[in-house]
């Protein structure tokens, strides 16, 4: 399946992810997962494409609705098992993930709000309107962090020939995006996590908002990740290079993210 030209600009300008702009909490991932092949991209792009035909300025899209039209392509035993990406994480047997879980726990605990079971409330709520999951930079990549993008040969599109040049390019106008948004709509707090640029992050942030200093909170083992924590206007910002998930699949690696979340409150 080719990609659309158009359809690639106007992602990777227009595309910030998921949810709604008024959620009191946005999640701001380094990039979405997937991207494994040119026909999984396609179909985003394509989708966004055609549901958000002028869209110019930042955009978040029906995840339900998108993941409807991604095809499920999972090897091993999960394989003909689901019809696309719908069925996997919001369907009758969706299966839970370990992302959102930890994600859905420190929404509810920031705000002070009970627990729901996971896997309930990801089926029917999460991601539409009491979270915001947008993606700092916009192509879907593989979790191996592979570069797929140099096969494309997009004429205007050069600066995807590695992944150093796609983020240098596309980095000052996210961020403006992102930055405006935050302005726009006050979230209550925005939680940056798995960057690996947080001094540039910091510093862009100060000086979009003229604010004080992030302050950097060490981490407790098992418990809250090392993050920084700023304050723009009426939002918290914390920003993280952990993400909230085992790394490897190895315990010791993981935190409480609910207990995160409680010491924002």
């Amino acid at each position: 399946m080719p990609i659309n030209k158009e359809a690639l600009r106007q992602w990777i300008n227009s595309h910030y992810g998921h949810g709604s702009w008024n959620a009191p909490i946005w999640f701001v991932s380094h990039e979405d997962g997937g991207g494994d092949t040119p026909e999984e991209v396609a179909e985003r792009l394509d989708y966004f494409h055609r549901t958000h035909p002028e869209a110019t300025e930042p955009t978040l899209c029906d995840i339900r609705a998108m993941y409807q039209q991604i095809a499920f392509r999972m090897t091993g035993p999960r394989a003909g098992t689901y019809q696309n990406l719908f069925e996997y994480r919001f369907g009758s047997h969706a299966q839970l993930s370990s992302v959102w879980k930890n994600l859905i726990a420190f929404a509810h605990a920031c705000r002070n709000k009970p627990l729901p079971d996971s896997l309930t409330y990801q089926k029917k709520s999460f991601g539409s309107t009491k979270e915001a999951l947008i993606k700092l930079y916009p192509l879907p990549s593989p979790h191996n962090h592979a570069w797929y993008y140099s096969w494309l040969n997009v004429k205007g599109f050069d600066f995807l020939k590695s992944r150093d040049l796609y983020e240098e390019h596309v980095y000052s106008r996210r961020m403006q995006g992102l930055l405006s948004s935050i302005a726009s709509h006050h979230p209550e707090v925005v939680l940056m996590y798995g960057m690996n640029n947080i001094n540039k992050l910091k510093k862009s942030i100060q000086d979009y908002f003229q604010c004080p200093s992030f302050k950097m909170i060490k981490a407790v083992k098992g418990q809250i990740p090392q993050h920084h924590l700023g304050q723009a206007g009426r939002t918290k910002i914390l920003i993280t290079t952990q993400i909230p998930a085992l790394r490897h699949n190895r315990v010791e690696t993981g935190f409480d993210w609910e207990a995160l979340g409680k010491s924002i409150q």
